[in-house]
């Protein structure tokens, strides 16, 4: 698998022939095939069906499920074919039919997802290095979605938009690693949820997520050290709560001034003035570029949060 530097690649990209900025609405078809190919490589086939069971449970739950979520009898109607065969064409046809790009997305997460999930275990495949194929397999959709200038990525389990790459592995990626820790569930599933708001163009929701998310790692952390804060505590006596007991050193604190402004007054307040109250008789508009520093800023308080909790000591 992965993705080869071909001379036509190169080529393109000496004459600058390649995305300068993302696009999110338009699924190529040439994307689409390599998708395809990956789940030919990953997922199995219908002649590696016949000695596990893996990729027919794989293809049928995935088509099974976007059946039902769509309200369809069919994702598209194959030919004459059985087995994991006929759930396979019905996937392929299906996504190379669709004109919805959001549509398109669902099953490239779905089927990433399985691949995340389920291709991991000996017995899927009977692969002694399935992990790793697991792995490959993503990366290589990332890859692919990158060369194509699409701005979506794939981490843990969802499709997350994404604005910047470089933002997006030195805050989000950093938050998300961070979160996966089992007290920090909830945070992880808010964030996440911001991101899946942000992707469907809900700006509001987005931000409301985003503070829920901040909002979360902050109880988390007083709740481990026994810090106690008011039961109904909003960001703003969080935040002072982690600030009077040092989470950030005392000969540090002069440094982070800047910082604990951001903290106490950057999420919450975008949140607060865009979507935390009525709107009144003129509709509120949250444009993309706000949400997108929104979600950034939280990974960012985040990921300096956790970490400053870990290294905090007994």
């Amino acid at each position: 698998m992965g993705i080869a530097d071909i001379f036509s690649k190169r080529q393109a990209h000496a004459r600058g022939k390649v995305p300068d900025v993302y696009v999110y609405d338009d699924i190529p078809k040439a994307l689409r095939v390599q998708v395809v190919h990956i789940w030919s490589q990953v997922l199995g086939d219908q002649d590696e069906s016949a000695i596990c069971p893996g990729p027919l449970r794989a293809y049928r739950d995935i088509v099974s499920t976007l059946r039902q979520e769509y309200g369809v009898y069919r994702l598209a109607t194959p030919p004459n074919e059985f087995g994991a065969r006929k759930w396979f064409v019905e996937m392929v046809m299906f996504l190379e039919a669709e004109q919805d790009a959001e549509r398109i997305l669902d099953i490239i997460e779905l089927s990433f997802r399985v691949i995340d999930l389920a291709t991991r275990d000996f017995s899927y495949l009977n692969r002694q290095n399935a992990s790793d194929i697991a792995d490959d397999a993503i990366e290589t959709l990332n890859g692919r979605l990158r060369e194509h200038g699409i701005g979506y990525r794939y981490e843990n389990g969802r499709i997350i938009r994404i604005d910047s790459e470089l933002l997006h592995s030195e805050t989000v990626r950093p938050a998300l690693a961070l979160l996966q820790e089992p007290i920090y569930k909830g945070a992880q599933d808010e964030f996440l949820n911001a991101h899946a708001h942000y992707r469907a163009g809900r700006a509001k929701e987005a931000l409301v997520d985003c503070l829920k998310a901040f909002e979360s790692v902050m109880k988390v952390i007083c709740d481990r050290r026994g810090w106690p804060i008011p039961s109904r505590a909003t960001a703003n006596n969080l935040v002072a709560t982690l600030f009077d007991h040092h989470l950030i050193p005392s000969y540090l604190e002069a440094h982070y001034n800047a910082l604990r402004a951001t903290l106490e007054s950057g999420v919450p307040t975008v949140r607060n003035n865009n979507s935390g109250h009525g709107q009144g008789g003129t509709p509120i508009t949250v444009p993309d570029h706000l949400v997108a520093y929104t979600l950034y800023m939280t990974a960012s308080a985040i990921v300096f949060l956790v970490g400053s909790e870990k290294v905090l000591g007994k």
